[in-house]
């Protein structure tokens, strides 16, 4: 039901226990929708159901409703407690479910051995059989019975209930057989044959039936449990990246080692070599190279020092750092990363919503084409064992877990992998979104380029000091400088020198509206505004930089022009290779910045990027994505900040740089974690490959019970064979998914190609 105008809605996570197969999901759904304005997303591969309801109607509520449908429900624990909890409940299910297995294992195969192959059916054999099957009718099938009449009492049918019913037949036909059909004559044999047959006057046995169902559906249980576990895995990863335990160092010098949940924003903590970076925060003293490959996919360290931003999670490759905490808890950037891609995991595709309405009237048919068959074979005078055959046949064939794993099983892999790629998605929305882009409008400051000054360029004079003797005196006379334009010298020059302290600087002296001179070493350092008297190598650099609106500063040393440095917002690494990738992929980008005219056509002139928009407002960015739609384009935005928002929301796809500012990364359906354009490419491919994956398991869904059950109702189809094939379908769906966690992107992204960016 809808809500009603006004009404505030919350949205309760729940954890739901019982669900074996896409019918138990739309029974949820459907029970939880009956409630007055409440809607709800279940996924089948999680256990969990994202419920939205008006905030009148408690959890306890929802956790009733799900009761009374006849399953488990709770609240989640806290995520630590959760993360242990999860793991010790999978290892005492799997441990249970192993240990029921085995048991089926070594009561079943003398059944099936003795049921397949006749030269090796001795006196009394059939009633070894019968001893042997009767525990795995009762014990290794009791799940499914009791999970059958669970549902009979809230008049549902699921899996288990064909499950059940296909065993509790089987046995029942075969215990008939034994005692009154003439089959428990000391000497019977019977052959085995694939396709049933008629029984020549003696009721055939169908006690492999009996146990190979069971046996079967518990193997394919067990793997599917592990695969369903294994497309986990990658968000189980994100949790163990955060610290337990934080060494906190006070005023005094002095350290004390404290629980991660009590340090506060403001603190000092110590990140030693080797050891992860307990939160967000900012280096306050020492340098390092920072591992940053296991939250953002950068495989390359990052040199930090005073006053760098730290990533909690990230590992200290190099020397003692000491961080001042920024963010802590959920407001890390690492906590972010694991909500968003949980949150993702949570959703439905399109198409898997097609799915779960069959999956609600699948088991009724099901069993209503069984009564059919079993109907219609004895009214044509069929032998009743070949109607009896073909009726269990199709209750154990048909299988709607496959429908049901389909696709979250695709997207828990999917999303986990993203994340170790630096690629987070909202969901499957936004992955359809992604699949079918087709135009991406490209903010310029801080997307393609780097949104901060740095040398873009040094020219230096034949036969003069050359440029790396001038950078490093020219960043060294600018130590004494305020200005945006001569930090930005310092640091290239601290950068490329390898030095961390440059020389010192004597006689400084600011020239207001020219630049700045020093005596650095004994020489005298100017670096000052171009003047018209240049030597000719330098002008052409002149008209260069002009041309690609940088700003140029002249170097003379004493006296002597020697260098001309080039001032800018140069181009991040990876841009050209990001926006060709992006052609090559059928999409067409557009550049739109708030920047001049000037700027603008050089950015896009290097990347080969043909439609320019300067001067744009945001609600110019806006009005650009809402043309572009009505053209029929299926639009994303790519933008890190502020300005970019409005343009975020409007698109049929927001993408944020994870640099970005907070409202950038909140109106963004996509977020790129590593601040890397060319990770837009690779999430354009990871979600046409998950789509694909998933239409691929709906194929295969469907298309395993189009064939499958009709072969039953004809009698093609023995009941042992179907149930291998029921628990199969299962297991391929699920595996065919685990392939996206192997998914590699483009070589283009490498390193190595990275170092040939223009």
């Amino acid at each position: 039901m809808g809500a009603e105008p006004g009404t505030v809605l919350v949205t309760t996570d729940l954890t739901v226990g019982g669900m074996t197969c896409a019918a138990c999901v739309t029974r949820v759904e459907k029970k939880l929708g009956k409630l007055d304005g409440v809607t709800a997303t279940v996924n089948l591969a999680t256990g969990m159901a994202r419920v939205s309801h008006p905030a009148v109607i408690t959890s306890d509520e929802l956790v009733a409703t799900v009761e009374k449908a006849g399953y488990t429900a709770a609240l989640p624990e806290p995520p630590k407690k959760q993360e242990s909890q999860d793991a010790g409940d999978v290892l005492e299910e799997t441990s249970q479910e192993r240990h029921r297995l085995v048991v089926t294992v070594l009561l079943s195969l003398p059944v099936l051995v003795l049921s397949m192959a006749p030269a090796l059916q001795f006196r009394n054999w059939q009633w070894l059989c019968f001893v042997l099957a009767a525990p795995v009718v009762v014990w290794s099938a009791w799940p499914f019975h009791a999970r059958a009449v669970r549902g009979l009492r809230h008049s549902a049918a699921t899996m288990d209930t064909l499950v059940s019913l296909g065993v509790v037949a089987s046995f029942a036909w075969s215990t008939y057989a034994l005692f009154l059909g003439g089959a428990g004559d000391p000497w019977m044999r019977m052959p085995f044959t694939l396709v049933p047959t008629a029984s020549d006057g003696v009721a055939h046995i169908y006690l492999e039936a009996a146990v190979g169902v069971p046996l079967f559906v518990l193997a394919g249980r067990l793997l599917e449990a592990r695969a369903r576990h294994g497309t986990g895995e990658a968000l189980r990863s994100l949790a163990r990246l955060a610290a337990k335990a934080v060494s906190v160092r006070a005023p005094d010098g002095s350290e004390r080692l404290i629980p991660i949940e009590e340090l506060r924003a403001g603190q000092v903590f110590v990140v030693r070599p080797g050891e992860r970076v307990a939160t967000d925060g900012q280096v306050t003293k020492g340098s390092s190279a920072v591992d940053l490959s296991l939250v953002t996919g950068e495989i390359e360290p990052v040199e930090v020092g005073p006053g760098s931003a730290v990533v909690g999670g990230a590992v200290n490759a190099g020397g003692l750092l000491l961080v001042r905490a920024t963010a802590v808890g959920a407001d890390t950037q690492l906590a972010r990363i694991t909500q968003l891609v949980t949150e993702a995991q949570a959703g439905k595709a399109r198409a898997q919503r097609l799915a779960d309405a069959v999956a609600g009237v699948f088991v009724p048919v099901v069993l209503a084409l069984a009564a059919t068959a079993l109907g219609f074979w004895l009214g044509a005078g069929a032998d009743p064992q070949a109607a009896i055959t073909a009726c269990v046949a199709i209750l154990v064939v048909a299988c709607p877990c496959a429908l049901g794993l389909a696709t979250p099983t695709a997207l828990m892999a999917a999303t986990g992998r993203g994340a170790q790629l630096g690629v987070l998605v909202s969901g499957p929305q936004a992955l359809e979104g992604l699949q079918h882009l087709d135009a991406v409008v490209l903010d310029k400051t801080g997307t393609l380029t780097t949104g901060h000054m740095t040398v873009a360029r040094v020219t230096a004079v034949p036969d003069g000091l050359g440029s790396d003797a001038v950078l490093r005196l020219a960043g060294a006379v600018e130590q004494g400088s305020e200005h945006p334009l001569g930090r930005a010298v310092c640091a290239y020059a601290r950068r490329e020198s390898g030095e961390r302290q440059l020389p010192n600087v004597s006689e400084f002296n600011a020239l207001p509206g020219r630049g700045v001179r020093g005596r650095v070493e004994g020489r005298l350092v100017e670096v000052l505004a171009p003047d018209e008297d240049l030597p000719t190598e330098l002008e052409d650099a002149l008209a260069g930089a002009e041309a690609a609106a940088r700003t140029p500063v002249v170097v003379c040393i004493d006296g002597t022009v020697e260098a001309l440095i080039e001032v800018g917002d140069v181009l991040r690494p990876g841009s050209y290779w990001a926006v060709d990738r992006l052609r090559r992929l059928g999409v067409r980008p557009v550049l739109a910045t708030g920047d001049r005219e000037a700027p603008a056509q050089a950015v896009a002139q290097a990347l080969g990027i043909e439609e320019v928009h300067s001067r744009c407002t945001p609600e110019g960015k806006a009005d650009l994505v809402r043309e572009l739609r009505k053209q029929g384009h299926r639009v994303a935005v790519v933008g890190d900040g502020v300005n970019d928002a409005a343009a975020l929301v409007d698109a049929d796809l927001g993408i944020a740089m994870g640099g970005g500012t907070d409202v950038a990364v909140g109106a963004a359906d996509v977020t790129l974690v590593r601040g890397d354009i060319d990770a837009l490419a690779d999430a354009v491919r990871l979600a046409r490959r998950t789509l694909g994956t998933i239409r691929a398991n709906l194929v295969w869904a469907f298309g395993y019970n189009v064939v499958t059950v009709p072969l039953a109702m004809v009698g093609l189809l023995n009941p042992m064979l179907a149930a291998a094939a029921m628990s199969a379908s299962s297991v391929l769906v699920v595996a065919n998914s685990l392939r996206l966690r192997a998914w590699q992107p483009s070589p283009s992204t490498s390193p190595a190609s990275r170092r040939h960016t223009r």
